[in-house]
């Protein structure tokens, strides 16, 4: 039995709901890194890391390729870096959206002599 398409979209979503996991994704954009690079650039410990990097990898959202000892990850595609766009530029449109808010009501506020 097939799973519905939100169900394929929720697992996704899931898949990327951890703050770790985007920063490894938004850092695989300017390309390929090996794990000692991640370690520095992640506060994480490296075994966290590690099965971060697992959970990319099973998912196909990231490659893994061994340069002798050291294993270097990279985006898998670019629909990845277009996802991680996508997200950069809601948020935009979010927070643009309630920084007007926020200088209407400091303009409100300094209209009426309210503090």
């Amino acid at each position: 039995m097939s799973v519905p398409l939100y169900e394929a979209k929720a697992e996704l979503f899931r898949l990327l709901g951890h703050p770790v996991r985007i920063r490894v994704l938004e850092l695989l954009q300017d390309g390929p890194m090996p794990v000692r690079e991640l370690l520095a650039a992640i506060e994480v410990e490296p075994t966290g890391l590690s099965q971060h990097l697992a959970v990319l990898r099973r998912s196909g959202m990231v490659t893994a390729q061994r340069e002798g000892a050291t294993m270097v990850y990279a985006l898998a595609g670019g629909k990845v870096a277009g996802l991680l766009r996508a997200a950069r530029e809601l948020l935009t449109e979010k927070l643009t959206g309630q920084s007007e808010l926020l200088s209407e009501l400091l303009e409100d506020r300094a209209g009426s002599g309210a503090s």
